[in-house]
């Protein structure tokens, strides 16, 4: 089979879906590589050792698509990129369908076999995907939250560990999976005062014995969320539903009672947002300030390190990739968790939440 990476179009996006190691891998198993040159820049890998290991250098974005029947990618396609694919190519990425009907559109008009990311899941519920960048927006959002509370962003000017005879900060932390547990560590380990909040209470147990105690563990329910957003400095928005829309959670009305230079870090935004104030940011231009709360909101939090995010990705996609390299895309979604992945198949929605978020019918992947 013919793989092919494309340079990543979102803005600031500097991760790239394939290592060198990753491309050997592939050459190993008899399948071609074809690398945009440039790719692998911004995650400090230069074209050569793509090259060294067989892969195929093109120039252009256009011979990528042109030439591969296996579309590996890092973020969603954008609008240039959508008209360089052709019905029947695999595109394997992170899609967030759910987030945006208009991209379910064009990806269906395209007919196109979308594999996304984020929705692969093996029978214990667990999204082995999307579970390495989990950790690196988890460990981040309290590195983004602790600068928009400085006053030169907008924040009230705290300092969220505090010092000697000076409050520490009170963060909130809205879901306890894997990115709520890396924020909670971080948190913790950064001298917070950290409140964590989930439906579950065995996962709440659990968090609590990995920071030994250090945390105030509240379950789910609306006038716990009301009371701990108040009261909070920093609140980090960590839910996720496989594969659905995110529940808007924090409301305006929650935002009101914050104190004016608060802070909220969303990193639910990329599947629509886990607060009604919530929108897409970037790097560039990462917070806004609304209700007097400011608000970082940028969609691919992993990219501002993406020499530690590609090697994190690449470890857990490259097994899935081989697989439906090797055996096609039909016979390896035999496997279960890759089953889970699929979304779209030429002009059908495969995956029951996308459907739902959107209105669309739903046509089983069997």
């Amino acid at each position: 089979m013919r793989v092919g990476v494309p340079t990543e179009v979102t803005p600031d996006e500097n991760r790239v879906a394939i290592t060198p190691s990753g491309v050997a891998a592939f050459r190993a198993h008899g399948h071609d590589v074809i690398v945009q040159a440039g790719a692998g820049q911004g995650s400090a890998i230069p074209d050569a050792a793509y090259m060294r290991v067989g892969a195929t250098n093109v120039e252009t974005a256009g011979e990528v698509w042109e030439r591969a029947d296996l579309i590996l990618k890092v973020k969603e396609p954008l609008g240039p990129e959508l008209e360089l694919m052709r019905p029947g190519q695999v595109l394997f990425t992170y899609l967030h369908l759910a987030a945006s009907k208009v991209l379910t559109e064009q990806l269906l008009d395209r007919r196109i076999v979308g594999i996304a990311y984020e929705t692969v899941q093996l029978e214990d519920g667990t999204l082995p995907l999307l579970v390495p960048m989990s950790e690196v927006a988890g460990r981040l959002s309290i590195q983004a939250g602790a600068t928009s509370l400085e006053r030169i962003s907008g924040g009230k000017g705290l300092l969220l560990p505090g010092v000697s005879g000076v409050r520490r900060g009170r963060v909130t932390i809205i879901g306890a999976g894997i990115v709520g547990l890396n924020a909670c560590v971080v948190g913790v380990g950064f001298g917070a005062d950290v409140t964590i909040i989930d439906i579950n209470p065995l996962r709440l147990a659990y968090v609590r014995d990995v920071v030994q105690g250090h945390v105030t563990t509240l379950m789910s329910n609306a006038a716990n969320i009301e009371s701990a957003v108040r009261a909070a400095d920093l609140v980090i928005c960590a839910v996720l539903i496989p594969g659905a829309k995110t529940p808007r959670l924090v409301t305006r009305q929650h935002l009101r009672q914050m104190e004016d230079g608060s802070a909220l870090v969303d990193v639910a935004v990329d599947q629509g947002g886990c607060a009604e104030t919530s929108r897409p940011t970037t790097h560039r231009d990462p917070r806004y300030v609304e209700h007097g709360v400011v608000h970082y909101c940028v969609s691919n939090m992993p990219g501002a390190v993406p020499h530690t995010s590609t090697y994190a990705l690449t470890n857990a996609t490259m097994a899935y990739a081989l697989e439906i390299a090797d055996r096609g895309w039909q016979t390896a979604t035999q496997n279960p968790a890759l089953s889970a992945g699929v979304n779209l198949v030429e002009g059908r929605v495969t995956h029951a939440a996308v459907a739902a978020a959107h209105g669309l019918e739903h046509t089983p992947l069997s």
